[in-house]
């Protein structure tokens, strides 16, 4: 999902930078309402960074990563998750690949684009039904997110300076059929480990199972 140095110009660039900051402005105002979200967030930051790293390939135009998108929402909640890919692109600009920080807003909007139209539509429905989480909706969730990342990621390119054939985004867009197919195991099993320990101050303070 990442968009490699070169394929957008600076003004469009600092454009994503302007609307990357207002996103997540627009929800800083519950960190504040709600202290145990900024632990949650910093959680959600250091676990996407180990996924992102865990599982990485360059394919075509951008990478194929292991987000952990849907485990990061539903242990943790919308906000977390929003902050958690911010402070992780951060992370990795900082600690693993200096030349994505150019990116960084262009990433985060990437993810956190799609993790907000989820959160407003699935999420919210998922929240209202009350309905009990399981693979399938689960799959729902996945299939919305990565579907909005890779059109994201074919925006940045269609926009971008650099040509690049349709077939190159198509085998991005392709690769992450494998992420849905495996992310909602781990989701399931994660959000099932942290409900058994919900009683647990600290499970409580960090994490809040299907918090959508």
């Amino acid at each position: 999902m990442h968009i490699e140095p070169g394929y957008v110009a600076s003004a469009k660039i600092l454009t994503a930078n302007i609307a990357a900051a207002a996103l997540l402005g627009s929800q800083s105002v519950h960190l504040l309402k709600a202290p145990p979200l900024v632990v949650r967030s910093l959680i959600a930051g250091l676990l996407f960074t180990l996924f992102m790293q865990a599982f990485h390939l360059p394919v075509g135009p951008s990478e194929l990563h292991f987000l952990g998108a849907m485990p990061l929402y539903l242990a943790l909640g919308f906000v977390p998750a929003l902050f958690g890919f911010a402070i992780g692109l951060l992370a990795q600009g900082l600690l693993f690949a200096p030349a994505d920080l150019v990116h960084l807003g262009v990433n985060t909007l990437s993810l956190g684009v799609p993790l907000l139209l989820v959160h407003a539509t699935l999420g919210k429905r998922l929240q209202a039904a009350r309905a009990r989480l399981d693979i399938r909706g689960i799959l729902k969730l996945d299939a919305a997110f990565y579907g909005g990342v890779t059109l994201m990621v074919g925006f940045w390119l269609a926009i971008g300076e650099v040509a690049t054939p349709l077939s190159a985004w198509l085998a991005f867009a392709s690769s992450y059929a494998a992420i849905v197919a495996v992310e909602p195991l781990v989701t399931l099993l994660l959000v099932s480990a942290i409900a058994r320990r919900q009683h647990s101050a600290a499970v409580r303070l960090c994490f809040q199972p299907q918090a959508v």
